[in-house]
């Protein structure tokens, strides 16, 4: 595995598969799964079951908060996987802040996939019609170093088998790439 990625975030909007990939790949490189969406404090949880976006603040704490897990589990020894829909470059730099050797695997989907893969999921908090604000917030991180864009719609075992070929050494490239 590459000793240069201490961390890695899987990210992209809601229905992209980051829970199931990023368990995946936890189980395929030995990292410790982290599920951002089980941070998010109650205001938050309100507000998306109720169909209203949340803002840059409303994301604030939730972000410091999960910039403190994965530095957090780095320093206990561990390689946290961390899902996060890290939306924004911004979203992401804080998270950076918190472990600068960090990772991104994005998971590209198209909105058609992103509502057909929502409304087909039962019991989560986010509802299909924020699809379209999760898009309209999108900054995709293809111009920033150790990212991996993939494609969501690929098998979940496939995705994390590239995800692992990525962190092997010398797999990492200096911008982001698709594979």
């Amino acid at each position: 595995m590459n000793p240069s990625l201490s961390a890695i975030v899987v990210m992209g909007v809601a229905g992209c598969g980051k829970s199931c990939v990023g368990s995946a790949i936890a189980t395929h490189s030995g990292g410790r799964l982290i599920e951002g969406d089980a941070f998010h404090p109650a205001e938050n949880i309100r507000k998306m079951s109720a169909g209203i976006p949340l803002d840059d603040d409303d994301r604030a704490g939730w972000l410091t908060r999960l910039g403190e897990e994965l530095r957090a589990i780095v320093q206990s020894g561990e390689r946290p996987i961390l899902t996060c829909s890290a939306l924004k470059r911004r979203y992401r730099e804080t998270l950076r802040q918190a472990v600068p050797d960090l990772g991104f695997v994005f998971l590209e989907l198209s909105p058609e996939e992103a509502e057909r893969r929502v409304l087909a999921r039962p019991g989560h908090f986010m509802p299909a019609s924020l699809i379209d604000s999760q898009f309209a917030a999108l900054e995709p991180p293809l111009d920033e170093p150790r990212t991996l864009a993939l494609d969501a719609t690929q098998p979940i075992a496939t995705l994390a088998e590239r995800v692992d070929d990525w962190l092997k050494p010398c797999g990492e490239p200096s911008l982001a790439r698709t594979a």
